[in-house]
């Protein structure tokens, strides 16, 4: 595995499954990330009002709480947070034409480190530096 140069992010990853929660938080800890997890929407919630993350990164297909409502709870809380959305069933949310309001972009699963990156550069744009603010 590769480190990168990149812009270095708060992220919170939402995610039911303990090891998919752990291996991104690992993957994104390598590139200087400082990263939270959650199992559950509801813990994503209370998570993201008592901290301040430039990134969420959440599993779409999750029991209590799907990631499409874990989205919606977020864009009418935190409208300018980008949040990724990762799922094994991209294809057919397309195919299905879900709307995805508030979703920056769908990533399917499994994806690459790579390709993780990619995607978090483009929905998380490089915060101002102290000279633009």
């Amino acid at each position: 595995m590769k480190k990168t140069n990149t812009v270095k992010r708060r992220i919170l990853v939402v995610d039911d499954e303990p090891l998919v929660c752990e291996a991104m938080a690992m993957m994104l800890s390598f590139d200087g990330h400082q990263v939270q997890t959650a199992q559950t929407g509801a813990e994503a919630l209370a998570l993201l009002e008592r901290q301040t993350f430039d990134l969420v990164i959440t599993d779409y297909a999750m029991p209590e709480m799907r990631g499409d409502e874990l989205v919606r709870h977020i864009s009418a809380r935190w409208p300018h947070l980008p949040v990724l959305m990762v799922t094994a069933h991209a294809e057919v949310l397309a195919a299905e034409r879900v709307p995805l309001p508030g979703v920056s972009m769908v990533l399917s699963k499994p994806f690459m480190l790579d390709t993780l990156r990619q995607a978090i550069e483009q929905v998380c744009p490089m915060p101002a530096s102290p000279s633009q603010a």
